[in-house]
């Protein structure tokens, strides 16, 4: 099962597409720790197609990701770094809470 945070199936997939697009470029965000938790296995797919490395993995990754100098990134600097390595590329660090609302906040970042 995965988590709905409160939006319907759109704003979800809208959400994650740009936070993921949002990660690749800098390789590390802070956002809360549930939408960090279904980032990452999002991310781990990402990272596994661009390991492969072929142009249908590219236009899959490039059909999901907004920017194309991101999906240039994922496939010419990040995935090489993970060749040798068989999952497990992102990790989550809680930081504590948010001021406002007392969201529990979290930093997911690449290994």
């Amino acid at each position: 099962m995965y988590r709905k945070l409160g939006r319907d199936s759109s704003a979800r997939k809208a959400l994650f597409r740009s936070m993921l697009t949002s990660f690749f470029q800098y390789e590390r965000i802070e956002t809360t720790e549930a939408k960090a938790k279904e980032l990452r296995s999002l991310a781990e797919q990402m990272v596994t197609l661009a390991k492969r490395g072929d142009l249908h993995a590219r236009r899959q990754v490039l059909a999901y990701l907004m920017d194309e100098s991101v999906v240039k990134k994922l496939f010419d600097t990040i995935a090489p770094k993970y060749a040798d390595r068989q999952g497990g590329y992102t990790r989550v660090i809680k930081t504590g809470l948010r001021k406002g609302d007392a969201a529990p906040l979290a930093i997911i970042e690449l290994v």
